[in-house]
């Protein structure tokens, strides 16, 4: 990995606005590092789509952060980890790259029923890092799954606590409350922005374990429900009509 005064840049990237949760955390533990962000509106949701698809989206995103001086890579973004991180490994060998990994271990070590409920994409519920996380510490806890259809969307329009987004995270949570929940894992970089809305429907009892909370010190209070405001950054999303 780079050395801290390595002056070039942090690179950053996700499918969409998820990521800058990320950000934010990076920029807490690191204030002084420069980052380059790259939001992938042009593709957003990256979860129903096909993991090849979802490598390829990876790849080429690595390379533009990569040509703007990148020192090195943080996949902020749960599904492509799950779709595109070893790849990418594999394809730039000489760089460094961090992914996310939904927060199953902290989650199953803290429940006190042993029931957990987790709400990520279906791309990432299907990628072999998920499975590796369960079986190596959620073997003796009960995962309760919701892929919350529609969440990032909403998300991405900036309807953090409309009606639609309500009644998803309504029907995802509902059961799993009915079933004994007391923590939840947020699988999706997106979902932190939403927690004042879970911490609404679930109530002060279940944390929500976010996967940005894989980075040191990302606080997601009830302050987590807006947009942040991240400096020493710039930038860049694609939207539909830019070139893929």
């Amino acid at each position: 990995m780079s050395s801290i005064s390595d002056m070039r840049p942090v690179g950053v990237f996700d499918s969409g606005v998820g990521g800058l949760s990320v950000l934010r955390a990076i920029r807490q533990q690191l204030p002084n590092e420069s980052l380059l962000y790259f939001g992938d509106q042009g593709h957003v949701p990256y979860g129903p789509r096909p993991l090849e698809e979802v490598r390829e989206f990876s790849e080429a995103i690595t390379r533009f952060l990569l040509d703007l001086g990148a020192k090195l890579i943080v996949v902020a973004c749960n599904t492509a980890s799950a779709a595109a991180l070893h790849s990418l490994r594999q394809a730039f060998p000489d760089v460094s790259f961090v992914g996310m990994e939904p927060a199953v271990k902290p989650a199953a070590e803290n429940t006190r029923t042993g029931v957990v409920g987790v709400l990520a994409t279906p791309a990432t519920f299907q990628g072999a890092l998920y499975a590796s996380v369960v079986e190596r510490f959620a073997s003796n806890v009960t995962l309760l799954q919701n892929t919350c259809p529609g969440l990032v969307q909403q998300i991405e329009r900036g309807a953090l606590d409309g009606s639609e987004t309500r009644a998803i995270l309504d029907s995802a949570l509902r059961p799993m409350l009915d079933e004994g929940i007391d923590t939840i894992v947020l699988g999706c970089t997106h979902y932190p922005f939403v927690i004042p809305l879970i911490q609404e429907i679930v109530g002060p009892e279940p944390g929500a374990g976010g996967s940005a909370s894989g980075c040191p010190a990302a606080g997601f209070g009830r302050e987590a429900g807006g947009m942040p405001e991240v400096r020493n950054a710039a930038l860049f999303y694609q939207r539909r009509s830019d070139p893929v």
